[in-house]
């Protein structure tokens, strides 16, 4: 009789943490390239250097979004990884992580060095900074649309 409530709890406690690391982990990584965009319009190098080394590491977090998530996948019995919704998902924020990690962070901290060493420059950066954050926000927002509408 305890373990169905234990496991509801169990349950709860995964859907929680996988909303609210989502909410404060996942939305700071969609958010912090937008303004290092506008750091870098106001060529304010060193906060756009700040907001690279932020986007690294709310990208590196982000990781336990996809760890909770799993844990909460644990506990419903018709979701596997082939469900097409669900590996889409998985699919669509590996890339946006990628992105993050591989290009957006990167190419800030490069900006934020081309600011410091020619200051009032415009960044020869901006516009792929703006496409690939872009695309990454883009993608976090049809991972969410699927994990609401579950086609």
């Amino acid at each position: 009789m305890d373990a169905p409530g234990k496991l509801e709890s169990m349950k709860d406690l995964f859907e929680i943490l996988h909303i609210v690391s989502g909410v404060f982990i996942v939305g700071p990584m969609a958010v912090l390239p937008m303004l290092g965009l506008r750091a870098l319009r106001a060529g304010a190098g060193a906060q756009v250097a700040s907001l690279a080394r932020l986007t690294a590491i709310v990208g590196w977090l982000s990781l336990l979004v996809a760890v909770f998530g799993f844990g909460l996948m644990s506990f419903e019995e018709d979701l596997t990884f082939t469900t097409p919704w669900f590996l889409t998902s998985i699919i669509l924020f590996s890339v946006a992580v990628t992105l993050t990690l591989s290009l957006v962070a990167p190419l800030m901290r490069r900006a934020g060095v081309e600011l410091a060493d020619a200051p009032g420059q415009r960044s020869k950066y901006y516009g792929a900074i703006a496409a690939s954050s872009g695309v990454s926000a883009l993608l976090l927002v049809a991972v969410v649309v699927l994990m609401v509408w579950r086609p």
